[in-house]
């Protein structure tokens, strides 16, 4: 069967092995997973809730125009409901863009390392990826800037970005949006942007009504733990979010993912705790990975990112074997590196004794 060179050289996405999996396979016993950055308290308690009472009415479909969340997010970001395209993941948001704006042959810009996604979608309809290196691990605007082509139609900047937690200014934002052409978007993906303390970094929604260019993208996956869920939002002026909206499918958004994620948004006592251990473990955790020898990239997640001075995927496979899951940073070219989730204290503790003890064996040849 005949398919596009763009489609069959596509590398799919990676999966993890479920927990049970590797139960079975290492024989470990209430492995703690800290690879994907969620939410190690769960979901809302509230949240929780909406879904138990969903339940008896899932015969029926979703409210395809997400109304109800809409109108909360909106309240929330001082927009009109107008200016959010709900999504199934923001993920499913990045490929409504890429649908909507690229064409074969044309060009978008992204950064290197960063989230794999964008240039995924991209490549699917036949668009070329600029990729630029990071600069000081962050977005390197000026490159960015001097990348435009009359064939670029989307920037995307992951800010806070993944993997390495950095974020950009609010004043070299500002700059390198006054030296973009108004025929493309620049998309600030803030899927990380509650975990952002201060007024350093720009926020998208602050854009709408004043740069039709910035698109902003959101989710619930991350601080408000509703990955299992998927659901996601766009931020963005309404002639954007009209044309996104005629790509959406019918009831991409389930209605057990609407009524927790409004469930969650009003749960300001789940969010602010989720915040405050990721802040306080990630300076506890960094002051130990320091002793230990190891480089902490200073970040803006609830992720960390780790120098640990040794081959990651080895380090990997021995944490593995001591139930602790974490991720290695070989694929995003950083094979000395990796990238650890901020869990609960117990969970943290867990893995800074075990990868004192596989630093140790390695360090002596074990």
């Amino acid at each position: 069967m005949e398919v596009p060179e763009y489609i069959s050289t596509l590398i799919p996405y990676p999966p993890g092995k479920p927990i049970e999996e590797l139960e079975r396979e290492y024989g470990v016993k209430n492995p703690i997973k800290l690879a994907s950055n969620e939410n190690p308290f769960g979901p809302s308690p509230r949240a929780q809730e909406a879904i138990q009472h969903i339940i008896p009415n899932l015969h029926r479909y979703p409210d395809g125009s997400g109304y109800y969340l809409k109108n909360a997010l909106a309240k929330k970001y001082q927009v009109n409901p107008g200016n959010i395209v709900l999504g199934n993941g923001s993920n499913e948001l990045i490929d409504f863009l890429v649908r909507v704006f690229v064409r074969e042959g044309d060009e978008v810009i992204s950064s290197h390392p960063s989230f794999l996604v964008y240039q995924k979608m991209v490549q699917i309809v036949g668009g070329k990826n600029v990729v630029l290196p990071l600069t000081g691990f962050t977005h390197d605007l000026d490159a960015i800037s001097n990348a435009v082509s009359e064939r670029t139609r989307l920037i995307f900047l992951d800010n806070p970005n993944n993997p390495t937690g950095t974020v950009i200014s609010r004043e070299a934002f500002e700059t390198f949006l006054d030296h973009l052409p108004q025929g493309l978007l620049v998309v600030l993906d803030e899927a990380y942007g509650e975990y952002v303390r201060g007024d350093y970094t720009p926020r998208g929604q602050e854009y709408i009504g004043r740069d039709k260019r910035v698109v902003t993208l959101r989710t619930f996956s991350k601080a408000y733990g509703l990955a299992g869920l998927r659901v996601g939002f766009g931020l963005m002026d309404e002639e954007i979010a009209g044309l996104l909206e005629r790509v959406r499918q019918p009831f991409n958004v389930n209605a057990v993912a609407q009524v927790a994620a409004l469930a969650a948004l009003d749960d300001a006592e789940h969010l602010d705790k989720t915040l405050e251990n990721t802040w306080s473990e990630a300076e506890r955790m960094k002051r130990s990975l320091e002793d230990m020898g190891c480089e902490v990239l200073p970040g803006h997640t609830n992720f960390m990112l780790i120098r640990i001075k040794r081959d990651a995927v080895e380090i990997y496979k021995k944490m593995l074997k001591k139930g602790v899951i974490i991720r290695a940073m070989n694929s995003y070219d950083l094979p000395d590196y990796i990238r650890i989730t901020i869990g609960l204290p117990e969970e943290n503790d867990r893995f800074l004794e075990a990868l004192q003890v596989t630093l140790n064996d390695a360090e002596a040849g074990v």
